[in-house]
C-alpha cells in the first residue's frame, strides 16, 4: 500500500512539474535586472528566436519573414552555428540581429564565473567568425541566471535580453492557439518569444511547423492593429 502511495504521490509531482513548464512561464521569476519588454508610446513588438540555426526550419522561417517584410531577432547557439554556417550568414545577410544563446545550451546558474565567461565567449567567437557579428545580447537558456552571474554578464557588455510572452512553440500548441494567446496579451514594447530549433528535451531536432504557420497569421493581424515589428536594436534605440 505504502508503495502504491509513493508512486501516486511521485506521479503527482511529476505531472506537475510537466503542467507547470508547459503553461507558466519560468522567465517571470527572473526578470529582475534583465530587459523583458520596453515601454514604448509605439505599437513596437520584438520577434525573437532561440536555439538556431537549423537547416530545416531556420529558412521556413527566414521566407515568412521575407514575405512579411519584417526584420527579427535570432539567439543563436555556437555549436548550431558552427555546424549550419550558412544558415547563420543567411540571417545576417536579410538584416535581422543576432544574440549569444551560449554555445551548448546548458543551464547556467551552477556554472562559476569563469566558466560563465569563457562559455559565452566561446559562442560570441564562433559566430563571430562565421557571421562577422560581435553579439551585443545575451539571453540565458531557460531564462535562469543568479543575480551575481547578471552582474557579470553586463559587466562582459552583453544587455541581458528575456521576453513579455512565450509563444510556447515548443509544446506543440497549434498556430492558431499561439496566434490567439499572443492577439490577446500583446502590449506596446513587447519581446516574443519564438524557437527555430530545438525540442523539449533537447536543443536541436524540434519541429517548428506550427512556428512557422504562426508568423504570417501573428504579423497581418497586429500590422491590422497598428504594430511595427522590429529587431531588438530597434526596440532598445527607439523607431520614430
Amino acid at each position: 500500500m505504502r508503495i502504491i502511495i509513493v508512486l501516486a504521490i511521485c506521479l503527482l509531482v511529476v505531472l506537475g512539474a510537466v503542467a507547470f513548464c508547459i503553461f507558466f512561464d519560468e522567465a517571470v521569476m527572473v526578470r529582475k535586472n534583465t530587459i523583458y519588454r520596453v515601454g514604448s508610446a509605439e505599437k513596437l513588438v520584438a520577434l525573437t528566436f532561440d536555439d538556431g540555426p537549423s537547416p530545416v526550419w531556420t529558412p521556413k522561417i527566414l521566407d515568412e519573414l521575407n514575405s512579411a517584410g519584417v526584420k527579427a531577432t535570432f539567439f543563436m547557439l555556437g555549436e548550431h552555428v558552427a555546424k549550419y554556417p550558412e544558415v547563420a550568414r543567411r540571417v545576417v545577410k536579410e538584416g535581422h540581429d543576432i544574440g549569444n544563446h551560449t554555445y551548448d545550451h546548458h543551464v547556467l546558474i551552477y556554472y562559476t564565473m569563469e566558466e560563465l565567461e569563457n562559455e559565452i565567449n566561446y559562442a560570441d567567437n564562433v559566430i563571430k567568425r562565421v557571421t562577422g557579428v560581435t553579439t551585443r545580447y545575451f539571453r540565458p537558456p531557460k531564462a535562469w541566471l543568479t543575480p551575481d552571474e547578471k552582474i557579470k554578464v553586463n559587466q562582459m557588455g552583453y544587455k541581458i535580453i528575456l521576453w513579455s510572452l512565450n509563444s510556447k512553440d515548443w509544446v506543440g500548441f497549434d498556430d492558431k492557439y499561439i496566434v490567439n494567446y499572443i492577439l490577446r496579451n500583446i502590449r506596446p514594447g513587447d519581446i516574443l518569444l519564438f524557437h527555430d530549433s530545438g525540442g523539449a528535451f533537447s536543443s536541436e531536432g524540434g519541429k517548428r511547423k506550427q512556428t512557422v504557420k504562426s508568423i504570417g497569421k501573428l504579423v497581418e493581424k497586429l500590422k491590422e492593429k497598428g504594430y511595427k515589428f522590429v529587431t531588438i536594436t530597434q526596440l532598445l534605440e527607439g523607431v520614430k
